[in-house]
């Protein structure tokens, strides 16, 4: 029997394992076309959840269409320019991700749903201190312009209008500033904590839950990266439907300038009452979906090509 044959294969390609030469470049270029790919969920997702009720957009379907058919294709990107900026922290999501796991593993933590847990975590409280300003930012100018019917939704609080993406950018930028200074930029931090940590850490770790409880009903010979990015959709799926109340609470902080989550959460309540529970879940949702299946897609694939030699005969597809 050949000898690769009979050499267990490696599930998960740990820290050690890569070439961070291959690694970072791939990693990068592969977060900028997801993010670009899924943006104008993104945007959808976020003028469902500061609106109230239904009074611009019905749904997820109906938001497109209103988009498209009174803003442009353009319209889906807003914002966009200044959101790539986010890439920086991704960067530092996946360094802090893989490190923490790594030295859990040293230290001889060898439950890998406890250190995905852990290290999910830790990789968003980095992530979200670097990505908030670019939040703050980017959620205004996703809300300007906002047009149907040709009355102009857009909240008072997004900001100037009428300038050159770069021009609009810092115009908004500054009205920040000028309305709160430093601190404005910093809107809904905390929110954003209590919604991205316990949501990644729920992701990795429900990622790594499924995987392990899946991974026998399918057949030897189906791919391994299949099962990977069925347990991320499952795992997405699952975090969503837990956070989507925090999240609508994170977009309200940062859009509206409310200064405080409890004001946040009793204007929602009046708005919505339980309707806040699945306000904007069908747009986080698919979002979650796509997003979920597309980061492990990428991710576990640029893993795959930045292995080190030595590790290559044990790496399946």
């Amino acid at each position: 029997m050949d000898h690769k044959e009979t050499m267990p294969f490696i599930r998960t390609i740990e820290w050690e394992m890569l070439d961070k030469k291959k690694f970072f470049p791939l990693s990068i270029a592969s977060s900028f076309t997801i993010r670009t790919t899924l943006y104008p969920l993104t945007l959808v997702r976020t003028r469902l959840q500061v609106q109230r009720g239904t009074e611009i957009y019905k749904g997820t379907w109906d938001a497109f269409k209103k988009i498209y058919k009174y803003e442009g294709g353009k319209g889906l990107y807003k914002g966009f320019f200044v959101n790539v900026f986010s890439i920086v922290s991704g960067a530092f999501y996946v360094l802090t991700y893989e490190n923490v796991r790594h030295i859990l593993q040293a230290n001889n933590v060898t439950d890998t749903k406890l250190r995905a847990l852990l290290g999910g975590g830790s990789a968003s409280l980095v992530a979200q201190t670097i990505i908030v300003p670019v939040d703050v930012v980017s959620q205004r100018l996703m809300m300007i312009g906002q047009t149907v019917d040709g009355v102009n939704h857009s909240p008072a609080a997004s900001g100037p209008t009428a300038k050159s993406k770069t021009r609009l950018a810092l115009a908004v930028t500054k009205d920040v500033y000028q309305r709160d200074g430093w601190r404005g930029f910093y809107k809904g931090y905390t929110a954003s904590l209590f919604t991205y940590v316990p949501s990644s850490a729920l992701w990795w770790a429900f990622y790594h839950l499924y995987q392990d409880n899946i991974h026998g009903l399918f057949p030897s010979w189906f791919p391994l990266l299949g099962v990977q990015c069925t347990s991320a959709v499952l795992g997405g799926v699952t975090t969503t439907t837990l956070i989507n109340p925090i999240d609508i609470i994170r977009a309200r902080l940062q859009v509206q300038r409310l200064d405080s989550i409890g004001q946040a959460f009793q204007i929602l309540w009046k708005e919505e009452r339980f309707h806040m529970v699945t306000k904007g879940l069908t747009a986080r949702m698919i979002q979650s979906t796509f997003y979920s299946f597309s980061i492990i897609l990428g991710y576990e694939s640029v893993k795959r090509m930045s292995v080190k030699e030595q590790y290559r005969d044990q790496i399946r597809w």
